[in-house]
């Protein structure tokens, strides 16, 4: 069922293709009526233009917090027009019916989003009026047309156009979901930012009710395999470096696996506040070092497993300047994706002119990692499952060297505690059963996945060769038994760092004074499955 448009109702923040639609609504005949600055732009652009405060009877008032909440404004977009009790009623009361709402709501994500935004500013761009008058346009659908985004003007005039300034009723059904879709990923926003500002840890770690709503922002050409599609989405208020809100300068586009790696590499590499290089192969730290220059951890973080860096993906956590794109480009090597704060020019000339694969790579430019950190309150970790959704709070800042405790009777030198402290959190990056072997702050070998923690401690061995004797292990969950320590020992690694906790913790620490290895117990597991 088609309805014709008479009256329309327009007030938004964002005044994108506005006019356009407003133009073509006028052209059919249809009653502008408008407040605030959208009223002003459409009266600038030569619209005749009712202000609400002319069809309530009554001024905005509160700095414009109150203007569109009057029954009169209620009623017109509310009255059923297949009821002949409902139109009796808002003729009685000389009320008119408002076939057209063309509301987009206050910019409450995007002031989140500032890096300096107060709470003041976040509060202000609560919209009231608006969801309410989206809601209620909905709700009579069979009557009332809404538009909730700029987007979706061109249709829109498209369709008038072709139906003589009418809508079917498909449409308004259509725009109905879409709106009632968005409101409540607005309201899902609203309600994250209350409980991380407004509510103590302690009073709710985990919320009772979950709603991870995100705008979409790209899709992408398919997921995890090309019969599966997929698309990459963003949270709303996002200020931090991560990948989704990176920008992509130059490469293929990016797949499914290439964000979930590149989030990996990102989040490893910020752990360290050094100039620091993680290559990232299936989800999984193949090579991370640190250093005083970022070429040189660059080199470490490759030579770690440089068989498993072909074709991974490279995260740093500095600019990438000439002299490291000059050693990335050099070789044999080949890299899926770069991701770092940024590139300078010449950096970026090379690494998009230069390698034989300069065509395909992606470069990925996030803010700055050390100014721009999560945001320390309780964040989640979502995972699907069939029925419904596993939470659990983001593993982060957890670990404390000062609270580490020897538990063997060589207690380890300052450099191997050094090296344990890097070892430790690259391990926290590795699936779970996790082994890494770590040497002159780089990684030597990883075990990871494995359904057996010896497995895991034998192929970092194997991984490493001849660079493990001397080496340090860290292990995300304690030893089940001290074949673990045994196989260490063997291959000539010298310190260990482990959560402890298990039964037979006794027989690794006596292993390891057999074997004159230190270990510690750190008190905090790192699974990650």
């Amino acid at each position: 069922m088609r309805i014709r448009i008479r009256r329309a109702l327009l007030s938004v923040s964002d005044k994108s293709g506005l006019i356009d639609l407003a133009k073509v609504l006028a052209g059919f005949g249809v009653e502008l009526i408008s407040t605030g600055g959208t009223r002003k732009a459409l009266a600038e652009a030569g619209l005749a233009v009712k202000d609400i405060s002319e069809v309530t009877g009554f001024p905005e008032m509160l700095d414009g917090r109150v203007k569109t909440l009057h029954p009169i404004v209620y009623a017109g977009l509310l009255a059923r027009r297949d009821l002949p009790e409902h139109m009796k009623t808002i003729a009685d009361h000389q009320i008119q019916p408002i076939d057209m709402v063309v509301v987009n709501l206050y910019p409450f994500a995007s002031t989140l989003a500032k890096p300096n935004a107060t709470t003041e500013e976040c509060i202000e761009n609560i919209d009231i009026g608006g969801p309410t008058m989206l809601r209620a346009a909905c709700k009579n659908f069979e009557s009332v047309a809404v538009i909730p985004d700029p987007e979706l003007y061109p249709k829109i005039i498209e369709e008038l156009k072709a139906n003589d300034g009418a809508l079917e009723l498909e449409t308004r059904q259509s725009l109905a979901a879409i709106t009632f879709e968005r409101t409540a990923r607005y309201d899902a926003a609203i309600a994250d930012y209350f409980h991380r500002n407004f509510q103590k840890p302690s009073e709710e770690p985990i919320p009772a009710l979950m709603a991870p709503f995100y705008k979409l922002k790209s899709t992408l050409r398919y997921g995890e395999n090309p019969h599966q599609p997929a698309a990459v989405y963003i949270a709303p208020g996002i200020k931090h470096a991560c990948v989704v809100q990176g920008q992509q300068l130059h490469g293929k586009e990016l797949s499914y696996n290439n964000v979930l790696d590149a989030d990996s590499a990102l989040n490893l590499v910020r752990e360290f506040s050094e100039p620091a290089a993680v290559v990232i192969k299936h989800n999984n730290p193949c090579g991370a070092a640190i250093a005083s220059q970022l070429t040189e951890a660059f080199a470490n973080a490759y030579d770690g497993d440089p068989q498993s860096a072909f074709g991974g993906i490279i995260a740093f956590n500095r600019v990438v300047d000439k002299q490291t794109a000059e050693i990335m480009a050099t070789g044999q090597r080949f890299l899926e994706c770069i991701v770092a704060p940024g590139f300078d020019d010449e950096a970026f000339q090379i690494l998009t002119t230069k390698p034989t694969w300069k065509k395909n790579v992606r470069l990925l430019a996030v803010c700055d990692l050390m100014a721009h950190r999560p945001d320390p309150k309780v964040d989640f970790d979502f995972r699907r499952v069939d029925g419904g959704l596993l939470v659990q709070a983001q593993d982060r800042d957890a670990d404390d060297l000062a609270t580490w405790v020897p538990q063997t009777k060589r207690r380890g030198s300052d450099a191997e505690l050094k090296e344990l402290w890097f070892a430790w959190r690259v391990c926290k990056h590795v699936k779970s059963n996790a082994i890494v072997l770590a040497k002159n702050g780089m990684v030597i070998g990883v075990g990871a996945g494995q359904m057996s923690r010896v497995d895991s401690v034998q192929i970092s061995i194997r991984k490493a060769g001849d660079r493990v004797r001397g080496s340090v292990l860290a292990s995300d969950a304690f030893f089940p038994f001290r074949d673990n320590v045994d196989a260490a020992a063997a291959a000539g690694v010298r310190a260990i760092v482990q959560p402890g906790g298990s039964t037979r913790d006794q027989e690794s620490i006596d292993a390891c004074n057999e074997h004159d290895l230190a270990m510690l117990f750190t008190g905090i597991r790192h699974f990650r499955h």
